[in-house]
């Protein structure tokens, strides 16, 4: 694995899934690193398991809970080198015409503005970086349509917007910013997600893990240590020039649906 250039890193929602695989990956490679999760329990278990990793509770639509956080991150870690935007709830499975106005709002909420406010709040750590570097997480819902899903893609494919304005704003100030879009990730949440297309299609769960690997030229779900050794790469100085760039991990996937 390349080693990072920078060594404080930030993981929003890094207590499970893929933001966990990208702390341990980072801590492996003799980063400092300081986790937030809305999840308390999931967050002493990673302190147990990686005794160097600090953590903060906080849920990033609360504004003031996460200049608080960003702020003790940086007090914590002595100064920020990397945020990993990883943070995102994937909403409810409905179509456009029967979605819950206000679960629309909730995703909008912590997928977009969320990540802006945790990304405002950083960026003067940041700029005091000798090589900043935000990775935001996007999806493979960020490019492709994604029935029964739109709030969860109208998101992802503004996070990939946002990437794209922040590596031009921050060029100058040296921070490099790239946007990882993972397909199908294997663990609960996409279980979750496949059981919510199982109830809205009326097919069987087994049918519809084969029609999402039916997507995929690699017949596999993508393991969150994949997605992780590519955010320790594209914040290492093997990446110093790669900035305002898109990542797909997912399988050569043909669709969302």
């Amino acid at each position: 694995m390349t080693t990072p250039s920078p060594h404080k890193v930030l993981i929003t929602a890094g207590a499970g899934g893929i933001g966990r695989a990208i702390g341990l990956a980072f801590a492996a490679a003799g980063a400092r690193v300081h986790a937030c999760d809305i999840d308390g329990a999931a967050l002493d278990a990673l302190r147990a398991e990686a005794p160097g990793i600090t953590t903060s509770v906080c849920d990033i639509a609360d504004r003031d809970a996460v200049r608080a956080m960003v702020q003790e991150a940086a007090a914590a870690l002595g100064g920020l080198d990397v945020l990993v935007n990883n943070a995102g709830i994937a909403g409810p499975s409905a179509s456009v015409e029967t979605f819950d106005p206000e679960a629309w709002d909730a995703v909008l909420r912590v997928n977009l503005t969320g990540t802006f406010t945790v990304t405002q709040a950083a960026i003067p750590h940041l700029k005091h970086s000798a090589a900043g570097s935000i990775i935001v997480m996007s999806s493979l819902a960020g490019r492709f349509g994604y029935p029964n899903r739109s709030a969860y893609s109208t998101t992802k494919w503004g996070l990939i917007g946002f990437t794209k304005t922040l590596s031009r704003e921050l060029g100058a100030s040296g921070i490099r910013v790239n946007a990882i879009l993972p397909g199908a990730v294997d663990g609960p949440r996409f279980q979750k997600v496949l059981e919510g297309r199982a109830s809205t299609s009326g097919r069987t769960l087994a049918q519809e893990e084969a029609a999402a690997l039916a997507n995929q030229s690699i017949q596999r779900f993508v393991d969150p240590d994949d997605i992780a050794a590519v955010a320790v790469f594209l914040a290492s100085n093997a990446a110093r020039s790669i900035s305002g760039q898109i990542v797909p991990i997912d399988g050569d996937s043909q669709s969302a649906s």
